[in-house]
């Protein structure tokens, strides 16, 4: 055999020590897997040891971060295993070896001990939000991007209960009409083509604390979808685009945008927004009729982009999207308005309460604003309030404490003077005495 992988039980493996592991699952590609391992040449000659290193290995399986046997092994592998990879060139490192350790043509030998695995993190943070387990790998390497049209088979799992099951086909970013939670978008996007993998969405990607009434999903619950790529076809990307053809989509996405936040889709509707940005935001040398269109279009964006973070309660953000409509236009009254309202959420009311202000003396019959401004105040003097109490029974404890000080060395001068004293008696006793 060219490459020969020993379970490790005792029948088979006489003399030697080895440990089968627990459970029935089993690593899959992409999981990551912490393993320690021995390594030697067929002579029993050591050549590497994360035992020795006292440091777990760790690498994504299935992706050629590592030999070829041990992506073929170690996914047969149930944790806490423990079992030896007998290696021939071909599946370890070829004609070339790795020198100086490991000769030319070198069969090897591994053990290898699983400690443990977690599927990928697809998420742009990293915050574990959308784990996915690959069952089956997909073909090639490109994958959806915005807009994509998909082909899709899905099921969609609730504490094991199945809510949602069908064959779709649909354009990414659309998927909000279907009731698809946007994770499932996001999954598709990182998915190549014939792939079927395990997807967990945590809530943030899935439906929130509002859950779906659709399918009978409570606020905060984390789904289960099992998603099979059947096939797919890319959008043009924005360099493929001309301007004309950039400002009829983003025309269009904006009215998809506005349908979702009517209905209070506003991830959704941001998605949406998101792309008339990307597609507009650094295009250049436009005719004069063009160039005022795509501000309009980028302007509607921004303003859009921070209402929604604002109902999704991200301040920061529409903050942001405040400052880039007022780059396009310095005294739009929206832009004033909502970048006044996600300062208040952030707490920030001076900053808000001159937004505010900013407002009426553009627009004096913005009454709203009027309210905002009175809400900022009343918000400043009950921090005012706040912070002279803070200060008062901050000095009240530092003036305690000064004359808790200042009484201890009183007493221990005091007990220093008395000491003294004695002492001047005890000799004047003695020298009396003693005449």
């Amino acid at each position: 055999f060219d490459f020969v992988f020993l379970c490790a039980t005792e029948n088979e493996m006489v003399g030697k020590t080895f440990k089968e592991g627990t459970g029935t699952e089993l690593p899959m590609t992409g999981d990551k897997v912490f393993v320690h391992y021995v390594g030697t040449l067929l002579d029993g000659t050591q050549f590497d040891s994360s035992r020795d290193r006292g440091e777990k290995f760790s690498f994504e399986l299935g992706k050629g971060q590592v030999i070829k046997a041990w992506d073929i092994g170690v996914a047969t592998m149930k944790i806490g295993e423990i079992c030896q990879l007998i290696c021939k060139p071909e599946y370890a490192y070829g004609a070339a070896g790795s020198p100086p350790k490991i000769p030319p043509n070198a069969t090897l030998v591994f053990q290898v001990e699983l400690f443990e695995f977690h599927g990928e993190d697809i998420t742009d943070e990293e915050d574990g939000g959308i784990i996915r387990r690959i069952i089956t790998k997909g073909e090639g390497y490109t994958k959806p991007n915005e807009s994509a049209s998909v082909e899709v088979w899905l099921e969609g799992r609730h504490e094991e209960r199945v809510f949602d099951e069908r064959e779709l086909k649909f354009e990414l970013g659309d998927g909000g009409s279907l009731g698809l939670p946007p994770g499932v978008e996001k999954a598709l996007q990182a998915m190549e083509q014939g792939e079927e993998a395990l997807f967990t969405i945590k809530p943030k990607y899935g439906f929130g604390t509002a859950g779906s009434d659709k399918f009978n999903i409570p606020p905060d619950a984390t789904l289960q979808y099992k998603i099979k790529l059947k096939t797919f076809e890319k959008a043009k990307e924005s360099w493929e685009m001309n301007t004309t053809e950039k400002l009829e989509q983003s025309a269009i996405v904006k009215e998809k945008g506005t349908q979702y936040f009517k209905e209070g889709k506003y991830k959704q509707a941001a998605m949406q927004y998101k792309r008339i940005v990307s597609w507009l935001e650094h295009e250049s040398s436009m005719q004069p009729e063009d160039e005022e269109k795509a501000k309009a279009l980028r302007l509607a964006a921004h303003l859009n982009l921070a209402m929604c973070y604002l109902k999704l309660q991200e301040p920061g953000p529409a903050l942001e999207n405040c400052d880039k409509a007022l780059e396009l236009d310095a005294d739009n009254e929206k832009a004033l308005f909502r970048r006044g309202e996600a300062l208040v959420v952030m707490k920030e009311f001076d900053r808000a309460r001159a937004d505010f202000q900013h407002v009426t003396q553009l627009y004096p019959a913005n009454k709203a604003a009027k309210s905002q401004i009175a809400l900022c105040q009343k918000h400043i003097k009950e921090q005012h309030e706040k912070d002279k109490r803070l200060y008062a029974n901050m000095f009240q404890k530092f003036a305690d404490r000064d004359a808790k000080k200042e009484a201890e060395q009183e007493k221990e001068q005091e007990k220093k003077q008395n000491g003294s004293a004695m002492e001047i008696d005890e000799n004047g006793a003695q020298e009396q005495t003693a005449a």
